[in-house]
């Protein structure tokens, strides 16, 4: 089985068996090429996000996959469970970042789909059998990865709303007024707004509202993007959509707003026992959803804390649960994703299967998919040597 930098969170990474052999992608770090005219970078599926980050602002470009894990995630791995991050509402998941891929099958053959070209229309997109696959199907060594120009500028803001319909009317403003600069769209919902007003020196907003919302934009003009972005802060709040907010005035003021957003990385301090849920439903229903699933896990366990925060411009929703009073976990994943089956949604949607959700993939894939995916997995595995456990199974 594969193994990268370990930032997974549904065990695609962990050994399920004993005897199975770890192949380490460490050594394999390198940024083999940037390709200006292309605006592609080649790298080793061992490099660092965070390395791939630095090199491409060294270059003058910007890769623009991002995440708490930057400075551990690798690639590969990246590749393996499609990442997504901050910025997919803009640029995609990491499946929209790839135009090649290198990887080895279990029998040893070298598929090298490598391109840098973004027209290649050539039958069979193979390189996207290997990108959320986890190491089932072959392992990734190498990849081309798109990269765009560096924006000039950031404006970011920080908001207190009413409740979910006035962030649902204020992502329909930022889309309208910001277009194609709106990069980030991040809801925390009030328990978890408090529990990072804990931590020391955070309180850029006063008074208590239902739900925050953290946006930003990334812009070529500096002085035109701002004053859009302040009008339409401005319009929000005439229109009662936010009841208060605050646009960063410097890089660090910007830094200090998403380390609000990145508190799950201090979960393991402030907020364990942790259970991590990251599901999908519809943007629209994403409210009414958190509504529900709260009520069920707090009539099956009352007293226990769960935070509600995500990307929801990407139908994305995470899910805090602190299992302090020696609550099980299995039921605790029961009701949460019983709960997604019953709206349509997804039980991941941006950490993968792995092993942890491999009983639950049948709530978001219908049987005819899961026969197709496992006919894949028999075709390039049929002795199932590539990570055993993980994805398919029950």
């Amino acid at each position: 089985m594969p193994q990268g930098g370990l930032t997974g969170l549904s065990g695609g990474a962990t050994p399920s068996q004993a005897g199975m052999v770890v192949i380490s992608m460490d050594r394999m770090r390198a940024i083999e090429e940037i390709d200006p005219h292309s605006q592609t970078m080649t790298v080793q599926a061992g490099a660092v996000l965070q390395t791939v980050q630095e090199a491409a602002d060294a270059a003058d470009m910007f890769f623009p996959l991002d995440l708490g894990g930057r400075g551990s995630a690798q690639v590969g791995g990246l590749i393996g469970t499609n990442a997504g991050g901050n910025r997919v509402l803009r640029y995609g998941m990491m499946r929209d970042l790839i135009l090649g891929i290198e990887a080895v099958l279990p029998d040893g053959r070298v598929i090298s789909s490598l391109n840098k070209m973004l027209k290649n229309n050539t039958g069979y997109d193979l390189k996207q059998l290997f990108v959320g696959a986890e190491g089932t199907l072959g392992v990734v060594t190498r990849a081309n990865l798109k990269l765009f120009p560096k924006p000039a500028d950031a404006v970011t803001a920080l908001c207190g709303l009413p409740d979910y319909e006035a962030a649902l009317a204020l992502l329909r403003r930022a889309r309208s007024m910001l277009g194609g600069t709106l990069s980030a769209f991040e809801a925390m919902w009030a328990d978890f707004f408090d529990l990072a007003m804990e931590q020391p020196g955070r309180r850029p907003l006063e008074g208590r509202h239902n739900i925050y919302v953290l946006l930003d934009a990334l812009g070529s003009d500096a002085q035109t993007d701002a004053a859009r972005f302040e009008l339409m802060i401005a319009s929000a709040i005439e229109a009662g959509e936010v009841e208060d907010a605050v646009i960063a005035q410097s890089v660090r003021e910007t830094r200090d707003f998403w380390k609000i957003r990145e508190l799950p990385a201090e979960f393991g301090r402030v907020f364990s026992p942790h259970i991590p849920f990251d599901v999908s439903v519809t943007t629209g229903s994403i409210g009414a959803f958190r509504d529900d699933v709260d009520a069920r896990l707090k009539a099956a366990f009352p007293g226990m804390g769960v935070l509600y925060f995500g990307h929801i411009a990407d139908a994305n929703l995470h899910i805090g649960v602190q299992a302090s009073k020696g609550e099980d976990p299995a039921a605790v994943k029961a009701v949460v994703y019983e709960t997604v089956r019953d709206w349509k949604g997804s039980v991941s949607a941006e950490h993968g299967i792995g092993a942890e959700k491999r009983k639950y993939l049948a709530y978001s894939r219908t049987p005819q998919e899961l026969d197709l995916m496992a006919g894949i997995k028999g075709t390039l595995d049929p002795h199932g040597i590539l990570n055993p456990g993980k994805v398919l199974g029950g």
